[in-house]
């Protein structure tokens, strides 16, 4: 068992400079101090691991042998003190994030792309899934922080801040006109095709918690992974989509697709940032909440 490391410093600079007097001088200790950690290791260690020499100190075999081993481990330390300096100075490292096709593509891409162009020796590593999905990574800790939408359960064990405002709208395409520019009641969306996300997502999960609040039953007609394909679907009068209205912005100002209205309004979600409360971010990441705005003396 290593009684005193402190020791084998002293060892490790004696017998790199083959002086105590260097040693001394190189610690920022005394020169007897230097002897007496000496003497301290030899006695605990039962060998003589120095001798006096003409010009300083030589090894004894005994203390050769201990030298190769002090010294890899001694520069291992050294290599990972720089190593850390290095994640300090964003010279190296890495940020892992979580993030919905939503929130990455309407929220957090710019951010990433100011990143990178920054640091771009820093590697970034983004992980996709619906927001469930992510919640629990960042719990299991594979994942630094998130980006989700609400809604999702906030529990003690994170922390998030609300970063931007988003708006779910059902559209339709010329299959449909006949809807157009007339305020609807929900409940006539119990007799229409829908086309919603599939149930697993937030997105789902929000839409079907408002219906419900206004006893409105659907069973959609047709339930996609992506946004991107309710568009789609949506564009070739499939059925009438139900997404965040940013995925479908192109399609409708171009008049390719157009909203439709009703007697009451949708409340508005929004995305957040969350992170653990279990530690703290890395150097890396506190860099990105930066470039994103978000303080770290804010409550997240």
């Amino acid at each position: 068992m290593i009684s005193n490391l402190e020791y084998y410093k002293v060892f490790y600079y004696v017998a790199r400079m083959g002086s105590v007097t260097k040693a001394a001088a190189e610690l920022s200790i005394s020169q007897p101090a230097v002897s007496q950690a000496i003497k301290q290791l030899e006695s605990s260690l039962g060998v003589d691991l120095i001798r006096r020499a003409a010009r300083g100190v030589q090894l004894t075999k005994e203390g050769e042998e201990l030298f190769l081993y002090v010294e890899k481990g001694y520069t291992q330390m050294e290599l990972g003190v720089a190593r850390l300096r290095q994640m300090q100075n964003l010279e190296v490292g890495e940020i892992r994030i979580g993030a919905s096709d939503m929130t990455l593509q309407f929220y957090l891409l710019p951010f990433l792309e100011k990143f990178h162009e920054q640091y771009p020796q820093i590697k970034v590593m983004v992980t996709n899934g619906p927001t469930p999905e992510t919640l629990n990574c960042l719990r299991q800790g594979s994942i630094d922080f998130c980006v989700v939408s609400t809604p999702f359960e906030e529990k003690a064990d994170i922390r998030c801040v609300k970063v931007r405002e988003i708006e779910d709208v059902f559209v339709a395409g010329r299959r449909f006109l006949h809807y157009k520019n007339r305020t609807m009641d929900l409940k006539e969306l119990e007799h229409l095709p829908l086309i919603f996300l599939e149930k697993n997502t937030s997105t789902r999960s929000y839409m079907d918690a408002f219906l419900q609040e206004n006893c409105v039953t659907v069973r959609p007609e047709f339930e996609l992974a992506t946004s991107d394909m309710i568009v789609q679907f949506a564009g070739r009068s499939l059925g009438i989509g139900c997404v965040v209205r940013d995925f479908a912005r192109e399609q409708l100002e171009s008049g390719q697709l157009f909203e439709l209205r009703f007697n009451k309004m949708i409340p508005k979600r929004q995305f957040c940032v969350v992170h653990s409360t279990r530690g703290n971010l890395p150097m890396a990441a506190r860099r990105l909440f930066e470039i994103m705005g978000i303080s770290q003396e804010k409550k997240l």
